[in-house]
């Protein structure tokens, strides 16, 4: 299809918003939504929603709201999805660059949102794609969940923090080659296959605080599989890369990139971790 057919515009009326309603139902599998009074009082309070639109249809949409941290307002990200007949055509990338725009426009500077750092699309697209960073881990953030992605797991989050006018940004954006790459001195973890042919982390590294300025933290490329075929492999993998994440960022350490394997037959991409300064709001 091609995206020109893809219209973008802000979201602001009951109906509007309503027809949001029913798109979440189709994407999360979920009976419960986000009231429309919410979201409606969202924007009229420095959020923001933003609808992807082909023929009159809405199918994906963005929803943020004013946030505040006792320091700095900025905005908070809620979610962002696309209708599962619609996905691959870059529709999320381009609610959220028009959400980086629209922002700028209403003065702020920051963005955050928070993801599962096991979902390794959703890493690659946070970190590389848009040049988010992240600083901060939360566990069980939304205790148990119930939707199709989510049920079983702890709910583990990595808060992203997008800073709008960095030139990390740009720097990400611009990016075409992975000019850093894991090797067996740069790990926060070692990896093998088990008998059913799914990754497993064999050790965990926390030694490397000295090694220079960037690690390498493993993840499986498709963890639901892994839920499917081994659940208690898939609970280890967020277990260890808990203890891993909240090690590093206690030392100062930060997610700056992710590296995505090119190999398609190798079950593994990785978060990259630096112990410099950049990626915030430089």
């Amino acid at each position: 299809m091609n995206s020109s057919k893809i219209i973008l515009r802000s979201l602001a009326t009951v109906k509007e918003l309503q027809a949001m309603n029913e798109l979440e139902k189709v994407i999360w599998g979920m009976d419960s939504t986000i009231p429309y009074h919410q979201t409606i009082t969202a924007v009229k309070n420095g959020g923001l929603i933003l609808g992807a639109y082909i023929d009159n249809e809405l199918v994906g949409f963005q929803y943020s709201f004013a946030g505040f941290d006792g320091k700095m307002s900025y905005l908070c990200s809620h979610m962002l999805g696309v209708h599962p007949k619609y996905q691959h055509l870059g529709i999320g990338k381009m609610l959220k660059f028009m959400q980086k725009e629209e922002a700028l426009k209403m003065g702020y500077r920051l963005i955050t949102w928070t993801f599962d750092p096991l979902e390794s699309v959703n890493g690659y697209f946070n970190i590389r794609k848009l040049g988010a960073v992240g600083k901060k881990y939360i566990e069980n953030c939304y205790e148990q969940m119930d939707d199709n992605l989510n049920t079983g797991l702890p709910s583990d989050r990595l808060l992203a923090e997008w800073w709008i006018k960095s030139k990390h940004i740009d720097k990400q954006v611009n990016s075409s080659s992975q000019h850093l790459s894991p090797t067996k001195s740069n790990q926060t973890a070692y990896w093998t296959l088990n008998e059913k042919g799914l990754p497993i982390i064999k050790d965990i590294i926390l030694s490397n605080l000295e090694f220079g300025e960037y690690l390498f933290v493993p993840i499986p490329t498709n963890i639901q599989e892994i839920k499917k075929r081994d659940f208690s492999l898939a609970l280890d993998w967020r277990l260890k890369t808990r203890q891993i994440f909240n090690y590093y960022f206690e030392k100062n350490w930060f997610v700056l990139d992710f590296w995505k394997e090119t190999d398609e037959n190798k079950p593994i991409n990785y978060y990259i971790l630096s112990s410099g300064k950049g990626g915030g709001d430089k």
